[in-house]
């Protein structure tokens, strides 16, 4: 009876005295009930996106965004807090982006377009050149002899057929990745790719390019899908030029941040436990889900563990990484460190996938450590999680997965609304839901605290 009455106590407070122990569900209800009724991540939010907003690496707002979420940290109460120097790439999106029709009926038709991250420009003449049309890499072959001097518009469209919309981004995202150094080997002069997106409305959407060291470079633009669907019927009836024009360059790198905070471990505090998400996002909005959410999520794991009086085994490293979306570079530093500094860590956990409701996590791992972690399922799904699936980390926590051959895992909220998002104009705090971002805290923080409890 002394044992409910406890536990009914520690659920109104939101606090356990951990010396008396604790069942893991009153624990997790604990810290669900704390980040529901007296959640932060939200309010951060808010303050990422319209104090600060986009946060490119080398920017102005990747200067303020690192000041913050240093503050942050210390906030939530950081037993120790850092800067982690790391050189990141600059690259400026510089004057506006355009393209439009130059001949027939439609001369002077615009069409919905941006330049794709880490592109060349076009000069200040731009480009004046025919367009042909590419629905595939196969279709890219058969037609290499007719590439020369034109601009390839790569018309390959997410396939609907997949549930999880991360597979029809797999499936797609090679043509706005690489499809641009293909189509310059055949002396292609630009390059228009279709956004990656199942979205409906007319937004272009950015992303990373890689241009080949041995090839041309050559300058590269998303369209929106109504403009590109427009395009497409155009080309069935007629020859389209178009003015291709974007002054996209870069500039020297320069120096950048790992933003970290740590819990203390009590037992074995040289075990460390990463938990993060990315703090650069794309120039053209307010990176709320890609990846706003993840890093207000990753500091309110931490508020919520030190609120609750939790004392972990671990170490329980937070990172707000550097530059995820043009280069890796804040990921490949941390890893970097850790192994020059031989550093023992356990698990790495992200959050870079949007703050959607989640629904479960991926995890990489033996068959053993899956079969482990699979256990605890019964304690997330009052939360939405419904299954931990094989798979891995997300792109940030990878290299220090493979330097130290851990276990790694990634939230995966719903995906059906992400990619009319990601890397767009509308990616904004008014399409991020206050109770969806903090069911995906929850999780985050029983996953860390389970595995800090039993480790894989």
């Amino acid at each position: 009876m002394r044992k409910l009455v406890f536990c009914f106590l520690t659920l109104l407070s939101g606090t356990i005295t951990w010396s008396q122990g604790g069942d893991d569900s009153l624990i997790i209800k604990s810290i669900a009930n704390e980040i529901l009724v007296n959640g932060r991540a939200y309010d951060n939010l808010r303050y990422l996106t319209k104090q600060i907003g986009a946060r490119l690496s080398g920017s102005a707002g990747m200067v303020k965004a690192e000041q913050w979420g240093l503050n942050a940290l210390k906030q939530a109460g950081a037993d120790k807090s850092w800067m982690q120097e790391c050189m990141v790439p600059r690259w400026v999106r510089g004057s506006s982006d355009e393209l439009k029709v130059t001949n027939g009926a439609e001369r002077n038709h615009k069409l919905a377009v941006t330049a794709l991250g880490n592109t060349t420009g076009t000069g200040p003449n731009a480009i004046n050149a025919s367009v042909i049309e590419i629905k595939s890499f196969d279709d890219l072959e058969a037609n290499k002899d007719h590439i020369n001097g034109k601009i390839v518009f790569y018309n390959y469209k997410f396939n609907p057929r997949f549930i999880k919309t991360f597979e029809s981004y797999g499936d797609a995202v090679l043509y706005r990745y690489i499809g641009p150094a293909r189509a310059a080997k055949y002396g292609a002069v630009g390059v228009i790719v279709r956004s990656m997106t199942h979205s409906l409305d007319n937004y272009p959407h950015t992303g990373a390019t890689a241009s080949g060291d041995t090839i041309p470079k050559i300058p590269a633009m998303a369209i929106g899908l109504r403009d590109a669907d427009w395009l497409d019927d155009q080309l069935q009836k007629t020859a389209v030029n178009v003015f291709f024009k974007t002054g996209a360059h870069f500039l020297p790198d320069t120096i950048g941040h790992n933003i970290i905070g740590e819990l203390a471990g009590t037992d074995s505090a040289n075990e460390i436990i990463t938990v993060g998400g990315h703090l650069d996002s794309w120039d053209l909005a307010e990176g709320a889900h890609d990846d706003g959410a993840g890093i207000v999520q990753t500091i309110e794991i931490l508020r919520v563990l030190k609120t609750i009086g939790y004392k972990p085994k671990h170490t329980i490293r937070f990172v707000l990484f550097a530059n995820e979306e043009n280069g890796l570079r804040g990921g490949t530093k941390y890893a970097e460190e850790a192994k020059a500094k031989n550093e023992k860590h356990l698990f790495a956990l992200e959050s870079d996938a949007g703050g959607f409701t989640p629904r479960g996590f991926s995890f990489g791992g033996s068959p053993e450590q899956l079969a482990k972690v699979q256990q605890w399922l019964p304690l997330l799904v009052p939360y939405g999680v419904y299954e931990i699936t094989k798979g891995g980390g997300g792109a940030d926590i990878g290299p220090v997965i493979e330097a130290f051959n851990i276990p790694g895992a990634e939230l995966i909220p719903d995906t059906q609304r992400y990619f009319d998002y990601h890397h767009a104009k509308s990616d904004v705090l008014e399409n991020v839901n206050k109770r969806e971002l903090e069911l995906g805290a929850i999780n985050m923080a029983a996953l860390v605290y389970l595995v800090d409890k039993y480790g894989l």
